[in-house]
C-alpha cells in the first residue's frame, strides 16, 4: 500500500474510532431507535386513517353518537366507534 493511503486511513481510524467518540455514537444510535419507535406508535394510532375506503370518517357520525372519550353533563344512546375504515 502506497504510504499517502496509509495515513489517510490511520487518520481516519484515529477519529473515527477513537474511544472518546464512543459515547456520541452510543446516544446517536440511541436517539434514532427511540425517535422511530416513537414514530411507529404515532403511525399506528387509532386516530390515523391508512386506507381510502371510508375518506371521510365524520360523515357516518348519527346526532345521538358520542364522539368523546369523556363526556361531562352529556349522555347519549350509543357510542361512536370506528368500525368502518
Amino acid at each position: 500500500m502506497p504510504a499517502p493511503q496509509q495515513n489517510l486511513r490511520r487518520s481516519l481510524m484515529k477519529n473515527w474510532f477513537a474511544v472518546e467518540a464512543i459515547p456520541i455514537y452510543v446516544i446517536i444510535g440511541g436517539v434514532v431507535v427511540g425517535a422511530s419507535w416513537y414514530l411507529g406508535r404515532l403511525a399506528t394510532g387509532s386516530q390515523v386513517v391508512w386506507t381510502k375506503k371510508n375518506p371521510t370518517p365524520w360523515n357516518t357520525i348519527k346526532q345521538d353518537e358520542g364522539t368523546k372519550l369523556l363526556t361531562v353533563n352529556q349522555k347519549f344512546e350509543k357510542s361512536w366507534s370506528r368500525d368502518t375504515l
